[in-house]
């Protein structure tokens, strides 16, 4: 059993929890790795001690890999220092003071050039031999490759392994992003790497780049979903997953507010008094299609419609007003005959 040593610049007789984590650390944190965190301000106010992974984990409830890749979490945060031996075995954890984080910067309509740089490149791009083969030796790419075939329960394919190098590598994706979207995909039943793709690529658009930004995201969704089946009148269930890749398509491909959605179904149960996903559907294809953009332009498109019907009224009128006459089948009179008809019954 390998022992790691835990050293404090000083002591302590309580165990405290900085403001500082808990207001710019511990939100955009995973749970275990938080729990990991506590863990080690509570033994070091025994510090210097030793401990091992086996030991830590029993007492968290969890695996040695998770409390290694909490360690590098907050190491990578620049909370934690790590030492290593020459075998790459983890030998020392030192607790660093948290340091609060830099704003973000004020929003602008010119993006910095900085900005431009780091913006990555939605195309999936092959990566080299050379590349693929200097990723697979990093520990946390290795980590991260056993973790999504514990997910998608199988052993990756070649593709799948260069596929989530590239959220790595080509989206910029960090371990933890990337292990959460596959836990996100696999809980909806999601394992096929090509929607995984789908997915990261939503991401990487909207610039999602922590697990908070994608939590975050995910909730707003969610509550969208909601509003969207109140407006159909369904409050009694959750979406299903037809009904999610639907409104999917509607709030992201066709990027529909609220609004618009909400109209579209008022107008469904007008028309068809029930819920019915693939006649509002219908609706908001076709709004696509005329390029609506707001409900002003759904007015405007009314107004149109109603228009057009009533030029079309008086057309229908008078040739139903002509056909009534045309439609008379006329008789044919031979007055001779007629007329010696009656000189006969004289």
């Amino acid at each position: 059993m390998s022992m790691i040593t835990l050293k404090s610049p000083s002591r302590q007789e309580a165990t405290l929890l900085s403001n500082i984590f808990i207001d710019d650390y511990m939100p955009e944190a995973n749970g275990e790795f938080v729990k990991v965190y506590i863990y080690l301000l509570r033994t070091m106010t025994d510090a210097p001690v030793s401990f091992s992974l086996e030991e830590m984990a029993d007492r968290l409830l969890c695996t040695e890999r998770d409390i290694l890749r909490g360690l590098k979490y907050w190491a990578r945060q620049n909370l934690v220092a790590l030492e290593f031996t020459d075998g790459q075995r983890l030998s020392g954890i030192t607790l660093l003071d948290p340091q609060k984080k830099a704003a973000p910067a004020e929003h602008t309509d010119i993006p910095s050039q900085r900005s431009a740089e780091q913006k990555p490149s939605l195309k999936p791009a092959p990566l080299t031999p050379e590349r693929v083969k200097e990723l697979k030796q990093n520990e946390e790419i290795v980590q991260l490759l056993y973790i999504a075939e514990q997910y998608l329960g199988k052993t990756l394919t070649p593709t799948e392994v260069q596929k989530i190098l590239f959220f790595y590598d080509g989206l910029s994706f960090s371990a933890d992003l990337i292990e959460y979207l596959i836990e996100y995909c696999v809980s909806r039943n999601h394992r096929s790497i090509r929607y995984i793709e789908t997915v990261a690529l939503a991401w990487a658009g909207e610039g999602i780049v922590s697990v908070a930004d994608a939590k975050k995201a995910n909730a707003r969704y969610s509550r969208d979903y909601y509003t969207i089946l109140k407006a159909l009148g369904i409050t009694n269930r959750s979406p299903v997953e037809t009904e999610i890749t639907l409104m999917d398509t509607w709030l992201k491909t066709y990027g529909f507010s609220l609004e618009i959605i909400q109209e579209a179904c008022s107008r469904t149960i007008l028309q068809t008094g029930q819920a019915s996903f693939q006649y509002t559907d219908k609706i908001l294809e076709g709004w696509k299609k005329k390029q609506v953009n707001n409900l002003d332009d759904i007015r405007l498109l009314d107004v149109e419609h109603k228009k057009q019907r009533q030029e079309k009224k008086p057309a229908r009128q008078t040739a139903a007003s002509a056909n009534r006459f045309n439609n008379f089948q006329q008789r044919e009179y031979n007055f001779e005959e007629y007329e010696k008809r009656l000189l006969n019954q004289q």
